[in-house]
């Protein structure tokens, strides 16, 4: 497939293969026989593989011999793909009037993938790409990322000393720990916005390193304003500034994305973290984008479905597939009122790494 030789493997779709590469790294017989070893037949994303399934497949899978096999995407790029071209019309949405390149796809789990796409090549610094037809065949992707969100949001909730407590009492009410921490959250909110709980408490979340917009890992995670106390409040607390420095960092890519010359003005999420209302909200509120979550919650399934749809010739193209088969299921809109509060929070969140980079530069110095 296209998608993963571009993406990872420097394969160039207009050139090829790039021979010297390989010999430099002392790889050279892969270069013989035209690439045999590595495969030298490519496809893009949505092309029809051979005859489709073969005897001893289809027999395996229980399906019907010759059913079409597409050529696929990367797990993350079919997610993008399964949500960034759904129709919008009458959704009141910015993007409605605007081409597919105004969207970014956030495809947000363990770790979390931000997907542009554009018309020309733009080159981005500290984003990976451009790559040609690696998502939407056409299009040239620009593909961010954050190294640990999912991921990062459990070790800070489990590694709390009162996350017992918080397990305890979210199967009490019958609830995943999240929801209660949400819930939680609102109880103790009093008159102000939930997000305004973190005033006097700050997080920069790269705890494994940052690979966009400053491609630096050795960057470190870093809390500022802790206290004594250790109850549920505190830790709820830390959660939430957990999820906002998540979207303080995709507030950082998107608008390292458009200063380099992208026109992003609507965020399609999905992924197991789209699943979480608080954690969508504080990505409307933080970019002050409206967030098109899609009707499917599997929307990486939707995306490999649509290049099966593809290859079986329902559709004569991925763009005619992905607008009829991707579904916007809820869309949440920006609290504009916050925005003076999230102004605040992204400069600090801005300084975090730059102090970090200052006592880093000092001690180098020991």
């Amino acid at each position: 497939s296209l998608c993963p030789l571009v993406c990872k493997w420097t394969y160039s779709p207009e050139k090829g293969w790039d021979d010297s590469f390989w010999k430099v790294i002392g790889l050279e017989d892969l270069v013989a026989d035209k690439y045999e070893k590595i495969g030298n037949q490519v496809l893009s994303p949505g092309a029809s593989v051979g005859n489709g399934l073969t005897p001893e497949a289809a027999k395996d899978l229980g399906l019907a011999e010759g059913t079409a096999v597409a050529a696929s995407l990367i797990d993350a790029h079919a997610g993008g793909l399964g949500v960034i071209g759904a129709d919008v019309k009458g959704y009141n949405l910015p993007c409605e009037n605007q081409p597919v390149t105004s969207r970014l796809a956030v495809i947000c789990g363990t770790s979390s993938c931000h997907m542009g796409i554009s018309d020309a090549p733009i080159f981005v610094p500290g984003v990976w790409g451009p790559y040609y037809s690696a998502m939407v065949p056409g299009f040239w992707l620009n593909e961010g990322g954050q190294s640990a969100t999912g991921k990062l949001i459990d070790h800070v909730v489990r590694g709390h000393v009162a996350f017992p407590e918080l397990q305890a009492k979210a199967a009490a009410s019958a609830q995943n720990i999240y929801a209660y921490l949400n819930s939680h959250l609102d109880l103790i909110k009093k008159s102000l916005p939930v997000g305004f709980l973190t005033v006097d408490l700050h997080v920069w979340p790269d705890f494994h390193g940052n690979r966009s917009p400053l491609a630096d890992l050795t960057l470190k995670g870093m809390v500022v304003g802790l206290t004594l106390y250790q109850g549920l409040d505190e830790l709820a607390l830390i959660y939430l500034a957990t999820i906002q420095a998540i979207a303080l960092g995709t507030r950082h890519i998107l608008e390292t994305l458009q200063s380099a010359g992208h026109h992003i003005s609507t965020l399609f999420l999905c992924g197991g973290l789209s699943k979480n209302p608080l954690f969508v909200q504080m990505h409307a509120d933080i970019t002050g984008k409206p967030v098109v979550l899609s009707k499917e919650v599997e929307s990486v399934l939707v995306g490999a479905a649509i290049l099966g749809a593809c290859a079986s010739g329902d559709f004569a193209s991925v763009q005619a597939a992905m607008e009829r088969m991707g579904k916007i299921g809820k869309i949440v809109q920006p609290d504009h009122r916050d925005k003076r509060f999230y102004d605040k929070k992204y400069e600090v969140f801005l300084k975090l790494a730059e102090h970090q980079r200052e006592y880093k530069a000092i001690m180098q110095g020991v």
